[in-house]
């Protein structure tokens, strides 16, 4: 299994995208089952995710399920919270199995240094939104929210989450200027980090894979909004960019 390349996925916004994208995904998740040997889920595969002590969101189940049988099958999963389901927690670690992380981690990747990242609040500026997401984080909100009904809860998420707020269900503009943030960011920590190989972002819903140095690249998975985008790192070190196209196809390359 070893041979086989490591998948990266962001900005999936399960609960705003449709039952097919859905179920494209799921059947995304079975390929990677059979050609992968490691999934990372760079922030936002949910568009709302809370972890209540005795309820788990329906709508998620099968996906979830998804998710258990590739670790039960040895394919390790990295979930990294991002700016709509970063509340997630102990469910997830011990029910799910997944490896959940609040925080942006540096990991090794096919003998690369990689830096996984979901691409809020990074760098400076844009203070009003570092200020709501202290409060949205903050251990009280946290405990205020638990006691809110989750019909109650999730109604308000989707109020707050924007994702739906395009002409169609589930659309979300990339937005140019944080595109381009992203990428002028991720170039500036691989100038200043020698020993970085690649810094792997989200967020954008702008999918790229962009060689700054030679051997060393910028990496944004997209989204399944509108891109369905994935991308892969084999053997060789080098990510290559991937959109699914809901069937499942020859193994990507090592």
């Amino acid at each position: 299994m070893g041979s086989k390349p490591v998948f990266l996925v962001s900005d999936v916004h399960l609960g705003a995208v449709s039952r097919e994208t859905e179920e494209a995904f799921r059947r995304w998740l079975l390929h990677v089952k059979k050609s992968g040997s490691r999934l990372i889920i760079n922030g936002d595969l949910f568009d709302f995710w809370f972890e209540y002590r005795r309820v788990v969101l329906g709508e998620h189940v099968r996906v979830l399920a998804c998710l258990a049988d590739l670790v039960d099958c040895g394919v390790p999963v990295l979930v990294m919270g991002g700016n709509h389901d970063w509340w997630g927690g102990d469910f997830l670690r011990d029910h799910i199995g997944v490896d959940f992380r609040r925080d942006p981690a540096r990991i090794r990747v096919k003998g690369k240094s990689v830096l996984v990242a979901h691409g809020d609040g990074l760098g400076s500026g844009d203070i009003g939104y570092r200020v709501l997401r202290l409060v949205l984080r903050s251990r009280l909100t946290r405990w205020l929210f638990r006691w809110l009904h989750p019909d109650l809860g999730a109604r308000i998420a989707d109020w707050v989450s924007g994702t739906t707020t395009g002409p169609d269900p589930g659309y979300s503009a990339p937005k140019d200027e944080r595109t381009a943030f992203l990428s002028g960011w991720a170039a500036a920590q691989l100038k200043d980090d020698a020993t970085l190989d690649i810094i792997a972002l989200g967020h954008a819903h702008m999918p790229a894979v962009d060689e700054v140095a030679p051997g060393r690249y910028y990496v944004n998975s997209g989204d399944w909004v509108i891109h369905r985008s994935y991308v892969t790192i084999g053997e060789s070190g080098v990510p290559v960019l991937h959109t699914w196209d809901g069937q499942v196809t020859a193994d990507p390359p090592v």
